[in-house]
């Protein structure tokens, strides 16, 4: 053990060590350490891999504030989105094999699978999952709000999303297509994408650390916490994303000595310590041009950095004359960024422990710009000018805010007809309900506190550990619908903004069929401080409320002998039995208090 030990810090010192003896990366501590300053970021980690070989691997900041545990080369964070050029290599690997062919539909492979319409049936084609060339926008809500762990039932939502342009019309970012990838993975292999990534890429590239789920993370020493920095620049931690079924897509945890060997077999053709990895065909092909991200005009500032392209899990841009090759990750208290410049045989990774963050941008760039012997860009200094803009610009429009709030207006249905299940096919099901005369909704990650705006529209507000921060409203709103009859029949929220009409849900009520039978023994009158309340039965169903002087007011079940007035918001009820089952006594709930009546003799 002991001789082990001996032999993993001599690694890891002459890792540290190296930056020290390559001319082009000295002094390079300070600049990252004033990148750290400056984004307020719990920490990073950072590797160079040049050739075959890893010539620099640092820590920096904390991978747990609250224990002062420091970042090194080897803590473990969440990747995010960086793992897809992981997906997508075992289809690389597959074709290779010669079971089968990027021209196959992906139906073909997933038999069961449905897009929105006839023409993307038919002529979407596993290369289009590849590229984000679909026409699908990401429609991410569907998994990030509505997980689940059975990637099959992920698949069936495909059906019920909404292409927002035609097939290889527009280049779109969409995760369901990087997890349709994985099943067809799946299909073929006969084993889970867990399994052919653990087999194909951590076994025999020595990511023995590297893992694919939350849970193995948690069970991790060395694992990095996630954070979000705070307006005050204050770091809340935040909760691991357990990413579910839509693994594929972006759920690797790993550090950036072990991604280093993934960055060496790119950069080497496919091959890791001589033995090939990936096809060098697929290589090739993957960091080639595939779909046209967008224009990426020259930045007058910066005009040799341009064009925006993506091969197959790979996003491309030429940096200051060097073919870059890159894919960034982000995942809740996570950012990443694993690239490499083919031509120059030189890889970097990037990992912070920040939720959103611009580190690995910044670190990526600075470290390039000395290793490529290029014109030197002060990153850092770019991103503070960025930052002062930016609340220049917050400031000038906080002096001009103007609203679309249209004053004193009211819902058009007491709360407790908002209540209930609300429905899509292509993203799943939620709970609104009805809590200390407040409306909540209940997503199975968050809890989110409905604000009134106006007449029928409300906005989302997350609940959470320190309370609900309302200071920072967003453009979401739900808003609510009815049908002919003047019920609340479901909302609409715009939650996929690449479409034009906003995402509906249908609503099916929380109140609860009671037997006529039961509603009979609650019949009779009540007697309150003189008051008499009167119950009775209309329609053979409902149970109706009466005071003389007053509407009858027709009563919602909501559990058992519970009821709410349904036109009185506020209002409620409860029976209660003796111990021979008959009702006798029933509370009224109001606003202003709660008062027992006594069934009349």
């Amino acid at each position: 053990m002991k001789i082990l030990l001996s032999t993993i810090f001599a690694f890891l010192f002459t890792i540290s060590s190296l930056a020290q003896t390559d001319k082009r990366l000295k002094g390079i501590e300070k600049e990252l350490n004033k990148i750290l300053e400056e984004t307020h970021a719990a920490g990073f980690a950072v590797a160079v891999v040049e050739k075959d070989k890893i010539i620099y691997a640092k820590g920096f900041g904390y991978s747990d504030i609250e224990n002062k545990v420091t970042n090194n080369a080897n803590t473990l964070f969440a990747i995010g989105s960086s793992t897809k050029a992981f997906t997508s290599s075992i289809l690389g690997q597959l074709r290779h094999e010669d079971k089968l062919s990027f021209d196959d539909s992906p139906i073909k492979h997933i038999p069961e699978l449905e897009f929105y319409n006839d023409d993307m049936n038919s002529n979407i084609i596993i290369k289009d999952l590849m590229s984000h060339r679909t026409g699908l926008p990401r429609h991410d809500y569907s998994w990030y709000l509505f997980p689940t762990f059975n990637k099959d039932s992920l698949l069936m939502r495909i059906k019920y999303h909404e292409p927002f342009t035609g097939i290889r019309q527009q280049w779109y970012y969409n995760n369901f297509m990087f997890l349709t990838q994985g099943v067809i993975a799946e299909r073929i292999t006969g084993k889970t994408w867990e399994d052919n990534i653990r087999e194909r890429f951590f076994n025999p590239l020595g990511m023995t650390r590297s893992n694919v789920t939350i849970e193995e993370l948690e069970n991790s020493s060395n694992a990095a916490i996630g954070y979000q920095t705070e307006k005050d620049n204050s770091n809340t931690k935040m909760a691991y994303y357990k990413i579910a079924g839509m693994r594929p897509a972006g759920s690797i945890n790993s550090s950036v000595s072990e991604m280093s060997n993934w960055l060496i077999t790119w950069i080497n053709k496919g091959k890791f310590k001589e033995k090939e990895i990936l096809p060098e065909a697929y290589v090739t092909e993957a960091m080639s041009s595939q779909m046209i991200i967008g224009a990426a005009l020259p930045d007058k500032d910066i005009p040799d950095a341009h064009f925006a392209n993506y091969g197959y899990g790979w996003m491309l841009i030429s940096y200051k004359g060097h073919y870059r090759v890159e894919h960034g990750g982000n995942i809740d208290g996570f950012s990443a960024s694993v690239a490499f410049f083919p031509s120059d045989s030189i890889g970097v990774v990037v990992l912070a422990n920040q939720n959103g963050s611009r580190v690995p941008g910044l670190v990526r760039n600075t470290i390039a710009d000395r290793l490529l012997n290029v014109n030197k860009t002060n990153w850092t200094q770019r991103f503070i000018d960025a930052r002062e803009k930016v609340k220049k610009a917050e400031k000038e429009a906080e002096d001009v805010k103007t609203t679309e709030k249209i004053k004193n207006t009211k819902p058009s249905h007491v709360k407790i007809e908002y209540a209930g299940t609300y429905s899509h096919l292509g993203y799943g099901s939620f709970e609104i309900n009805v809590e200390n005369d407040s409306l909540f909704a209940n997503f199975k990650l968050m809890k989110m506190w409905l604000k009134h705006y106006h007449y029928d529209i409300f906005e989302p507000f997350e609940v959470e550990e320190t309370g609900i921060d309302t200071t920072d409203s967003g453009q979401l709103r739900f808003n609510f619908t009815t049908n002919n009859a003047g019920e609340i029949s479901g909302l609409k929220a715009k939650i996929e903004p690449a479409l034009t009409d906003p995402i509906e849900f249908k609503r099916k009520p929380n109140t609860i069929e009671v037997d006529k039978t039961i509603l009979e023994k609650y019949i009779g009158e009540y007697e309150l401080a003189g008051t008499v309340i009167k119950f009775y039965i209309k329609n053979d169903d409902t149970l109706y409320l009466f005071v003389a002087g007053q509407p009858e007011y027709q009563l919602l079940s909501t559990a058992k002998h519970k009821f709410a007035l349904k036109i009185l918001d506020g209002f409620k009820l409860e029976f209660f039995e003796d111990d021979k089952g008959a009702i006798n006594e029933v509370l009224m709930i109001q606003p202003n208090g709660s008062f027992k009546a006594k069934r009349k003799e």
